[in-house]
């Protein structure tokens, strides 16, 4: 199929741990590049964990010609720190932050420390409030609800808040059902929402990283794959190629309904997510 004209591409990396990691990075970038990706965003680990890691894979990423934007976490992280990154980014010429309540690393309290905000959208407030407009800021949307709401609507209510306190576009945590992202767009616009909410793809190759994301996350796979995926046991292969069809199949049913676009979640390997794109850009 072809992609309609204004549906984009854009792709998630994080930060690599060791120089290994690093060249296994750059070359994934690389060979992601043919996919033309409108940006690409670099993950911040819980709690501010891998802030030095995001900056100085923004800095790679952006000198391979890449519109990189950081995630930023305001979980761990005071207002004085925050304000500090967001200068730093600027003087960068970053002009994309993807803003995030970000996750408690373990063995931290209810609370990221003093000073800290507690949710996204005082982090939204905060890069408007001090940056203005230089930023074009991304927040999550969470179709089958965020694993910590206490219910859909509610949750659904967070999530307006930050697109008006200055959200511009919203990236939906991953998902397989393609009508459960179809029913929040349509539960989102009748609030009010315009913004663009572009599905968050996740590639299967792993039965076992794929149960432990989606616990996490709060993320459903519907019964039959995870009956399939069970089934083909350590079968890497039959993993992979069964996991880029329901995949693709997903992308395609989307696309042919007009999401504004795909960000897929890369997981710093390439493979997949170039085998999805192919399939559906052929």
């Amino acid at each position: 199929m072809s992609v309609s004209t204004g549906q984009q591409f854009s792709l998630e990396f994080f930060p690599p741990r060791d120089e290994a990691a690093q060249a296994r990075l750059v070359e994934c970038a690389q060979s992601l590049k043919v996919i033309d990706p409108s940006y690409v965003s670099v993950t911040f680990g819980a709690g501010g964990t891998t802030r030095d890691g995001t900056l100085e894979t923004v800095q790679t990423l952006t000198g391979m010609g890449f519109d990189a934007a950081p995630h930023l976490s305001c979980i761990g992280s005071s207002r004085d720190q925050l304000r500090a990154m967001l200068d730093h980014y600027r003087e960068m010429g970053v002009r994309r932050i993807v803003a995030l309540r970000g996750d408690l690393p373990s063995g931290m309290g209810s609370m990221g420390g003093q000073g800290s905000l507690a949710h996204a959208v005082d982090l939204v407030r905060l890069i408007r409030e001090h940056s203005g407009d230089w930023f074009h800021v991304e927040v999550a949307a969470y179709p089958e609800m965020h694993p910590q709401a206490s219910g859909p609507q509610k949750d659904l209510r967070h999530f307006v808040e930050k697109v008006n306190a200055g959200a511009n576009a919203a990236i939906t945590q991953y998902f397989f059902n393609a009508d459960a992202y179809f029913d929040f767009v349509d539960r989102a616009q009748m609030l009010g929402v315009t913004i663009p909410i572009v599905p968050g793809i996740m590639p299967i190759t792993n039965y076992s990283q794929l149960i432990r994301f989606s616990d996490m996350c709060g993320a459903e796979i519907p019964r039959w794959i995870r009956l399939r995926l069970a089934e083909m046991g350590d079968d890497r292969a039959s993993i992979r190629a069964f996991g880029i069809d329901v995949v693709a199949e997903l992308c395609q049913t989307l696309l042919e309904n007009q999401v504004p676009g795909l960000h897929f979640y890369t997981l710093n390997n390439s493979a997949a997510t170039l085998a999805i794109w192919k399939s559906i850009s052929g």
